[in-house]
Order: structure tokens, then sequence, then C-alpha cells
């Protein structure tokens, strides 16, 4: 299965803001974009950012969402096939389908500790149950309805209420609902753009995909 090990600090500096790849690191001062000195688009030679052209500013919005879900362009075009397909306005049925994935859902539940990269190891290790079934894969799209648990082992349990002791499930998420005495979240709605916290514009992205 292919998959991003590029350092994840690179990611946010190219982007030039913090996509909260690397958990705790980011809320503390040894993130690079805090630091002034560190702060540059990663590369032996360094350029300073400027107005881009047409192209590239749809280029950007578009790697941007793909670094902060963690998926690849293969994926990227499945996810925008889809929405392209859907009623509504395809940039927010894109951003909708994404947050859907079940990585995600993990991470704002604060059963990963911060980071998206650790709920689709969590994932993949087999400690997250749908349903009372377990799914090790990362992309598993929730529907309303869906229980998301933990599994029923000690090992596992310990591990998800230390993530949750050391937080809460991240602000504005009402589409989701936890009990965090028993390790258990209701998907009690489906999510909406409002629910997306990455700042982005996503008709840049339609207009470059649909080319």
């Amino acid at each position: 299965m292919a998959r991003n090990i590029g350092a994840a600090c690179r990611q946010c500096r190219r982007e030039g803001m913090k996509l909260y790849l690397k958990s705790t690191r980011c809320d503390s001062a040894k993130c690079a974009i805090e630091s002034q000195s560190r702060n540059k688009v990663p590369g032996m030679h360094s350029w300073k950012r400027g107005k881009g052209s047409d192209y590239s500013v749809r280029l950007r919005e578009k790697q941007k969402v793909k670094r902060y879900y963690g998926v690849l362009e293969k994926q990227f075009r499945m996810y925008f096939s889809m929405a392209d397909k859907e009623k509504r306005n395809t940039g927010e049925a894109l951003l909708c389908l994404l947050e859907r994935r079940l990585d995600n859902v993990v991470y704002k539940l604060n059963f990963s500790g911060g980071s998206r990269r650790q709920a689709r190891q969590l994932i993949s290790h087999g400690h997250i149950y749908v349903n009372g079934h377990k799914v090790d894969v990362s992309s598993y799209l929730v529907r309303q309805g869906d229980k998301i648990s933990v599994r029923p082992k000690e090992t596992s349990q310990k591990l998800i209420k230390a993530h949750l002791e050391s937080g809460s499930v991240l602000p504005g998420q009402e589409w989701l609902q936890l009990d965090a005495a028993k390790l258990e979240a209701d998907i009690v709605a489906m999510p909406s753009r409002e629910h997306v916290m990455l700042p982005v514009e996503e008709q840049l992205i339609v207009e470059f995909c649909s080319k």
C-alpha cells in the first residue's frame, strides 16, 4: 500500500501553515511554523513566498487538502470523482467525503492523541471497531448511525484512555457524539462544510481538477 513517509514538518512549511500533522508538537515552540528561522519553503535554495500564478494558487489548495487528510493523488482523484457525481456543490461534497474517512473521525474524537498519522496506525493495528466489527482500513467512510468503539482488550483500552485524558473531542464537531466512559462514539449526523477545520477555498480545487 502506498503511503506518504516524508517529513511532516516539511509539508507544513511548503504550504506555509500548520496542518497539524505531528500531534502536540504543532502546538509547541518546536513547531517549524512558529520559528522565524525555519518557517521557509523547504529546499537547499529556499525562495521567498510571493504571489503565484493562477495555476500555482489552485495547485497549492489541492496539495494543502491532500496533505491535511493524508491522501495520495489517486485517492484524491477518486474522491473528486465521487463528489462530482453528487447534486450539491462539488467542492463542499469533496470536503465532506474526506471528513467521513475513519482516520479523520478517530482523530477528531481524540482517540489518536492529536494526529491523523497516529489515527491511521491505530486503525491498521486493529484497535478500532465500527458497529462491533474490526475495521483496519483508514479510508473507510462512516455513515450516519455508525458506532465507533475501541477493541475490547486491555492494551487497546489503556491506550485510548491515555489519549482521551490528554484532551477532548475537537470543538465544533456536533456530528460526533462521544461516550468517554464506554470509549464509544456515535455518528449522529453527516459532516457539513462548517465542520472542516482547514482554511481552504474548495472552489479553486474544483477549477483545478476540472481541467
